[in-house]
C-alpha cells in the first residue's frame, strides 16, 4: 500500500434518519469498530454535527498514533450530511461520473481537520431531471465487490434507486418513492386502515399485490383493491400491509423492467428485510438478482474514493 494512503479510515453513512460510523483497516480491509444511532439530520442542528461527529469518532481517531489533528484517521462521509440541510453542502455532479470524479470533488467538512465529504451526483435533461447522495456510492462499491466495473444496481428504501454503470462510469439513475408512498397508503389513506398496526411479512399477500403492478386501472386502482378484497376476497387484516407492499414494490419493478428492456440482472443492495421483498419481486419479473449488503458496499465505495483523494 502506498504512504500516501492512510492505514485506517473512517467511513460514515449519514443520512435523514440515521448514523452509521466505521472504522476501516485498509491493509486487511476488516471493519475493527462500527457505531449506529438515530442520529440523522432531523436530530440535529447544522452546529451540531462536527460535535456528534468528534464524539462519536475521537478515540478511533486518538488510537491511530496521530501527532497532530491534520494526521489524524481520516474520516469520510457520504449521504445527506452534504446536502443544504446537512453539515456542509458538497456538489452533486452531472452524470456521467466516475469514482476519480467523486474523489477529486470530495469538500473539508468545517469545524475537524481532515474529515471530507463526498459529493452526490445530479441528471438534468429535458426527458429526466433526477438526485442522489450516497447511493452513488454504494453502486460503485458494489461493483467493485462484484470484479466488475458495469451493471444495474437496485437501493431499495423510502426513495429507491435504480442505478446503471457503464464501464466505471455510473451513466443513468432514477428515482422511485416507493417507500415513502408506501408509509403513506397505510397510515394516510382509507384502504390502508387495516393495516394501522404492526404485523409481520406475509408472503403470499405480498405476491398477490405483485401480480397487480399492471392491472386494468394502473397503481392508484391496484392500491385501492387493498379495501375491496378485505371486504369481499379474504385479505386478512393483518394481510394489507404486505399487500400494499407488493402492488408498489411490483409497480416499482415493473416500470423499470420497462424503461430497460434489456434488463436481466441486478445488484441488490440493501438490509435483510427489503432484499427479501425485492428479491421475490424482481425474481417474479424474470430478473436474476445478486444480493449486497448495504453496509459492505458502503464501505467498498468510500475506501476506493479515499485511496485515490489520498493520491491523486
Amino acid at each position: 500500500m502506498s504512504s500516501d494512503v492512510p492505514q485506517r479510515l473512517i467511513v460514515i453513512d449519514w443520512g435523514t434518519s440515521n448514523f452509521r460510523a466505521f472504522l476501516v483497516d485498509m491493509v486487511s480491509n476488516e471493519v475493527l469498530d462500527s457505531r449506529r444511532s438515530a442520529s440523522g439530520l432531523r436530530a440535529l442542528s447544522q452546529s451540531e454535527f462536527p460535535h456528534y461527529c468528534a464524539s462519536q469518532t475521537d478515540d478511533w481517531r486518538e488510537s491511530g498514533g496521530a501527532a497532530s489533528d491534520a494526521k489524524k484517521v481520516p474520516i469520510y462521509l457520504a449521504g445527506m450530511v452534504g446536502s443544504a440541510r446537512g453539515w456542509h453542502e458538497a456538489p452533486q455532479l452531472e452524470l456521467p461520473v466516475t469514482v476519480a470524479d467523486l474523489a477529486d470533488n470530495v469538500v473539508a467538512a468545517p469545524g475537524l481537520d481532515n474529515v471530507w465529504i463526498v459529493p452526490g451526483v445530479k441528471q438534468v435533461t429535458p426527458e429526466h431531471v433526477d438526485v442522489m447522495r450516497g447511493e452513488e456510492v454504494q453502486a460503485f462499491g458494489a461493483l467493485a465487490l462484484a470484479g466488475i466495473d458495469s451493471g444495474d444496481c437496485c437501493l431499495p428504501g423510502t426513495h429507491s434507486k435504480w442505478a446503471r454503470l457503464d464501464a466505471g462510469r455510473m451513466t443513468e439513475f432514477t428515482t422511485l418513492m416507493t417507500g415513502e408512498l408506501y408509509h403513506a397508503a397505510r397510515f394516510h389513506t382509507l384502504p390502508g386502515e387495516p393495516a394501522r398496526d404492526d404485523a409481520s411479512f406475509d408472503e403470499a399477500a405480498f405476491r398477490l399485490g405483485v401480480s397487480r403492478a399492471g392491472c386494468p386501472g394502473g397503481v392508484m386502482h391496484a392500491l385501492f383493491e387493498a379495501r375491496s378484497r378485505h371486504l369481499y376476497a379474504g385479505l386478512k387484516a393483518e394481510q394489507v400491509g404486505s399487500f400494499l407492499s407488493g402492488v408498489l414494490i411490483g409497480e416499482e419493478v415493473r416500470a423499470m423492467r420497462h424503461a430497460r428492456p434489456g434488463l436481466d440482472t441486478v445488484r441488490l443492495i440493501g438490509a435483510d428485510t427489503l432484499r427479501e421483498s425485492y428479491t421475490i419481486a424482481l425474481e417474479a419479473a424474470g430478473i436474476r438478482v445478486e444480493a449486497i449488503d448495504s453496509d459492505r458496499a458502503s464501505l467498498a465505495g468510500v475506501a476506493a474514493i479515499a485511496v485515490r483523494h489520498a493520491r491523486p
